[in-house]
C-alpha cells in the first residue's frame, strides 16, 4: 500500500478540531470522501481508540462506518 501524507494530515486535523464536536463532525465527513478505503479502515482503529473517554465525539463514529 503506497503511503499518503492525506491519512497523517487527517488525524492532525481530527486532533485539533476535537475541542468543538461539529467542527469534527464536518473534519470526519471530509476524510470519508478524500481517503482511500484502506485509509478509512486505519481511522475506524484510530478513532475508536481516540474518542475513549470523549463521548460527545463517539457519536460521529458512525460517519465512517
Amino acid at each position: 500500500m503506497p503511503y499518503r501524507m492525506i491519512y497523517d494530515y487527517t488525524k492532525i486535523v481530527l486532533e485539533k478540531v476535537s475541542i468543538d464536536p461539529s467542527l469534527f463532525c464536518k473534519e470526519l465527513r471530509k476524510a470519508n470522501k478524500n481517503l482511500q478505503p484502506y485509509e478509512i479502515e486505519k481511522l475506524k482503529n484510530w478513532l475508536e481508540n481516540f474518542t475513549k473517554g470523549r463521548p460527545e465525539l463517539k457519536q460521529y463514529l458512525s460517519i465512517v462506518n
